[in-house]
Parts: C-alpha cells; sequence; structure tokens
C-alpha cells in the first residue's frame, strides 16, 4: 500500500541522451521535482524545452535507441520505474500512471471501435469480463460527458469531433484510476471554446477522483486557470518552480518574465506590438557547463559563461518546496547586476 506521507511521484536527477549521427542530444539535464497527491503541476516552456520528452522519460515510452536514460530516480509510490522490468512496466502504464497525448487523431487506432480502446486496459489490468469491461467503458464515457454512451461505443474515432476524441483520450487514461494523469498539451489542436470545455472537464474530475496531474503546456494562461504549482524548463532542465499565484506575482528567473511578457494583453490598444524573445533556443549537443539561457538574457554577465547555475531556494523553504530559480543573477555575488 502507497504511504500518504510520500509524494506519489518523485524525480531525482533525471537525465536524458538521444544518440544522433550527428553526435549526442542533451535533451533532459539533471531534472528533479516531485508530486504531491490531488496536485495539479503545470510544466511550461518554449517547443524545444525538453517538457514532454521529460514525462515520456518517466514511464520510459521513447524508443531506446536513440534515447537513452543516462542517471536518475523515478519513484511512484516509492518505487523506481527506471529499475522496473518492461513486464513490471507494462502493469505500471496505464494502470498506476494515464498518458493523454496531444493529438488524439493519432492516438487512438482508426480500425478499433471507442469501447474496445477503452476496454482493453480494464481487461489487462484490472482482469474484468468483457461485460464488466462494458458497463465500466459506459460509465467512463458518461464520466467525460460523452453523450449516449453505451451507443457510441460501437464508433470509431472518425466519427467523433476533435474535442470529443480527447475526451476519449481522457477516459482510457482514467480507466485503471491511475495515481497520476500526465497530460501532454491535450488542448493544443482544439478551438478555443473546446479547449475551455476541457480544461473544464479536468477541474470537475480532479475534483470528483482527486487524482495528481501533471499538465504539459506552453500556454501560460491554461496554466493559470487549472494549476497548483509551475514548473518553467529551458534547455532541458527546470530554471524556476513556484506556487502558480507566486509564479506569476514574482517571477525570478529573466526567462519566466520574458515568457510572461509574451502573453497577448486586451489593454495594450492597437498599438500594442507583442512582446517576443529574441535569439533561438540552445542545440544541446554538448552537456551544459553553462547558463543555457544566456545568449538570450539581458541580465548576462561572467558567472553565465562559467557554470550552469543550481537551483536555489529563494523563500526559505527547500528547494522544490517553494519558490526556486536557477539563476546566477540571484547568486549574492551578482546581486549588483539588478541594479546596475
Amino acid at each position: 500500500m502507497a504511504d500518504r506521507a510520500l509524494p506519489v511521484l518523485e524525480v531525482k536527477g533525471l537525465r536524458t541522451v538521444f544518440r544522433t549521427r550527428g553526435g549526442e542530444i542533451h535533451a533532459v539535464n539533471d531534472v528533479s521535482f516531485h508530486l504531491e497527491r490531488g496536485e495539479l503541476l503545470g510544466v511550461v516552456g518554449e517547443s524545444g524545452s525538453g517538457k514532454s520528452v521529460t514525462m515520456m522519460s518517466l514511464i520510459r515510452l521513447l524508443p531506446a535507441p536513440p534515447a537513452d536514460i543516462r542517471n536518475g530516480e523515478v519513484l511512484l509510490n516509492g518505487a523506481d520505474l527506471l529499475k522496473m522490468t518492461p513486464e513490471e512496466l507494462r502493469k505500471v502504464r496505464g494502470a498506476k500512471v494515464g498518458f493523454v497525448f496531444q493529438d488524439p487523431m493519432t492516438s487512438l487506432n482508426p480500425v478499433f471501435t471507442i469501447g474496445n480502446q477503452i476496454m482493453e486496459p480494464l481487461r489487462a489490468h484490472m482482469g474484468m469480463t468483457k461485460a464488466e469491461a462494458e458497463t465500466r467503458a459506459v460509465e467512463l464515457l458518461d464520466l467525460v460527458g460523452i453523450p449516449d454512451a453505451r451507443k457510441r461505443l460501437k464508433a470509431y474515432p472518425h466519427q467523433f469531433s476533435g474535442g470529443m476524441r480527447q475526451r476519449v483520450m481522457i477516459a482510457i487514461a482514467l480507466a485503471c484510476d491511475p495515481d497520476v494523469l500526465i497530460a501532454d498539451e491535450p488542448t493544443t489542436a482544439l478551438d478555443v471554446t473546446i479547449q475551455a470545455q476541457i480544461l473544464e472537464l479536468v477541474k470537475e474530475l480532479r475534483q470528483k477522483l482527486g487524482m495528481a496531474i501533471i499538465w504539459i503546456t506552453h500556454d501560460l494562461g491554461v496554466i493559470a486557470g487549472i494549476a497548483d504549482r509551475v514548473m518553467v524548463m529551458y534547455g532541458g532542465q527546470v530554471v524556476e518552480q513556484a506556487p502558480v499565484g507566486e509564479l506569476f506575482a514574482n517571477p525570478q528567473h529573466p526567462y519566466t518574465r520574458a515568457l510572461l511578457k509574451t502573453v497577448p494583453k486586451i489593454s495594450g490598444g492597437r498599438e500594442a506590438r507583442l512582446k517576443v524573445i529574441e535569439g533561438q533556443p540552445p542545440i544541446l549537443t554538448q552537456a551544459l557547463m553553462a547558463c543555457p539561457f544566456r545568449n538570450r538574457c539581458e541580465y548576462r554577465h561572467e558567472a553565465c559563461d562559467k557554470a550552469n547555475p543550481a537551483r536555489r531556494a529563494i523563500d526559505g523553504r527547500p528547494v522544490g518546496r517553494g519558490h526556486d530559480v536557477a539563476c546566477h543573477w540571484h547568486a549574492p555575488a551578482a546581486q549588483e547586476v539588478e541594479h546596475a
């Protein structure tokens, strides 16, 4: 039985490298974080920041090769997923950890009915009979707001709209009552009205089921509305982490500040220009020996070129438990830079 005092998920020092013909790509660099029971952790950053690769590394969904998880621990209820055999890991995926992908059309099998795809994990992980799995599948479709649930079990993915397909993906991910649900930009391909419906659905399900959720997105507006805590990633590492209200009110990393400035505002008038972050993300062909954001940072100074800063607490609480940031700008020797 899981220890209720432990985080449901704890990640320590995770490193993932891709081997390519042109050399190694250091995609995930010493990532550590935790997820409490019933908590929603938002993971934000621009494309290429390492969000999705990090989360797929947790349950070893990346093809190996080319992916190589070099280091780390991924403790789910105290058990290290990185040390499990393939058979042990298959029992975890879908049963203990549910995953909702960005594009439901490519995630659902077009030649199987919706009912078959929901019933499969129920029979594989929970040992249900066909009749029991069918009853549970109807309950799940009802839960995610699909009308005429029993009738729709016989439908195929192409007979559903984009929003309904995403609801089906959520139903599949919830089928075995997982401890953790990982949602990888699940509303990106949907129009804003359907996106709002899916977000409202997630809020309702979280309240009803009490599960822990990791929500990956590049949309800070989404995170503001649903998250308890936010983890900002850049260059394959965590650069800032804080409770959601604290992050928006008091962003400390220059990258976080730049991201917040890119959010469109309705109060700027017609002449207001949308802010952009100048420059390009780093190409991670080598292990990080310096700050990955230094070439795009307005506060760059000598220390940024000499070492990659470690995460440090800025509110007196331990790293990962309050507000922390990985930035030389906040090192005691660099405080004067802020006022230079």
